[in-house]
């Protein structure tokens, strides 16, 4: 923690303190400030290089149980009385939430576990340029990569103080890395692209640039001469990288604002399995060096890793204060928050837990199926789950990869699919939501 963090967390409390005496029932509020850097760099040179540096206010009034929501950049004196006095005026005239409010003071985090989220460490832009680079040649030495599209690294450090009216002051700081290079193969209109990342809160955890390099090359080439299939019923194997979208169509299912607004096609399935026997599906906020770990919500309530679906079995919702009242049940510490925006649940570090099998062997008995690499467009109906996707991948022959896949689609019902659906046991943290290899039998793919 700077001291400047330290010092805007003493000037929120302020500000909460002046909103009361303007006429506020409570208020609380939040401060951000980040730096970030990002490198493009493509066919042997820099392409962009660009560098932010910010710091943005919120801060949150209510008056009875009408809020409103004021931010800004400017946190000059002069600039933060009219802050308070606009939201409070805003906060007497906006309709009655009888489900907004802060916490309770018996509801707030009391103990604050450090899970590593922050590296003090800045690459330089030379730093930057030496990754991409080497990415980038690692990829174009793949035999039968033709072009590049470019290779990017970056970096961000994001530092939060969050103050309410009900005692609460806490604040801390997180970092990310990346590095990423796409790569094309073959010529004219037979060409093909692919793409490899790699994203750590700690710079020492990322893959090496040539390790993305080469398998972002390697995977385009691998796309070459797709082949069409045929309208059918298969298995389908979701690789890892595309399987990642079922738990965030699963996440957005059991977001306890779609179910308190019943938009959810799991709206009635709490303490019943949705998912097969022993699939267990993870959100946990003290992984550490997580991308997603916090000490605390955004509302300053308490995390906790839960196994939100328990051997097939979904446990729970995932709430913020709002949604729990709405659905008369008690946060599960899932509030996220901007500086501009009310409070609303969000997943943590989310992913499928492993199972036993390898890739290798969840589809060793596949006659005929389908390998996903690669999904299109949005075709998902989140009130009945209704599933149709663009996708492009391989076909699988005999539990072996046979040849390039492309123009398909992939079709089903979530409630199906996820019923259908057996993990491998290569599971890798990534981006934050995660996921192994997934294997769904009795899919429709629509092709020629």
């Amino acid at each position: 923690m700077t001291d400047s963090i330290e010092a805007k967390l003493d000037l929120l409390q302020d500000l909460i303190r002046r909103a009361q005496k303007r006429g506020a029932d409570a208020a609380d509020a939040v401060f951000v400030e980040g730096t970030s850097q990002s490198l493009s760099w493509r066919l042997g040179a820099v392409e962009q290089l660009e560098r932010s540096e910010g710091q943005d206010l919120g801060l949150r009034v209510f008056v009875g149980r009408s809020q409103a929501i004021v931010s800004s950049s400017d946190t000059g004196r002069d600039a933060l009385d009219e802050l308070v006095e606009r939201a409070v005026a805003m906060a007497k005239i906006v309709p009655a939430d009888p489900y907004a409010g802060i916490a309770d003071p018996g509801q707030l985090a009391t103990e604050f576990l450090d899970f590593d989220m922050f590296d003090p460490s800045e690459p330089s832009a030379e730093e930057l340029k030496d990754m991409a680079r080497r990415a980038e040649q690692a990829g174009m030495a793949v035999t039968g990569v033709t072009n590049s599209e470019g290779a990017g690294a970056g970096f961000a450090h994001t530092r939060v103080a969050m103050a309410a009216s009900n005692g609460f002051a806490r604040s801390y700081a997180r970092s990310s890395h990346s590095l990423s290079a796409s790569m094309l193969a073959g010529e004219g209109t037979g060409m093909e692209r692919d793409y490899d990342y790699t994203g750590a809160v700690w710079a020492g955890d990322l893959r090496t640039p040539e390790d993305i390099g080469q398998s972002a090359g390697e995977k385009a080439v691998k796309r070459l001469n797709p082949k069409k299939a045929k309208t059918q019923q298969v298995p389908v194997i979701y690789d890892p990288r595309a399987a990642r979208s079922l738990l965030s169509h699963l996440s957005g299912a059991i977001n306890g604002s779609s179910i308190a607004r019943g938009t959810s096609f799991l709206k009635d399935m709490l303490g019943k399995d949705v998912f097969a026997p022993g699939v267990t599906v993870v959100d946990d906020p003290h992984r550490m060096r997580g991308l997603r770990s916090a000490p605390f919500d955004d509302e300053g309530l308490p995390t906790a890793r839960r196994d939100v679906v328990d051997s097939g079995r979904l446990t729970t919702w995932l709430m913020d204060l709002r949604s729990a009242r709405q659905l008369g049940l008690a946060s599960t510490g899932h509030a996220s928050r901007g500086v501009s925006s009310p409070p609303s649940p969000s997943a943590t570090n989310f992913y499928f837990a492993p199972g036993a099998l390898t890739p290798k062997q969840l589809m060793a008995d596949i006659k005929a199926g389908f390998y996903v690499t690669e999904l299109i467009g949005m075709g998902v109906n989140s009130v009945t789950g209704d599933y149709s996707r663009g996708a492009s991948g391989f076909w699988i022959e005999d539990g072996e990869i046979a040849h390039a896949v492309s123009e398909v689609t992939v079709a089903g019902n979530l409630k199906d699919m996820f019923k259908a659906l057996t993990p491998a046991d290569d599971l890798v943290f990534r981006y934050g939501v995660d996921a192994p290899t997934v294997r769904i039998d009795g899919m429709t793919l629509a092709g020629s």
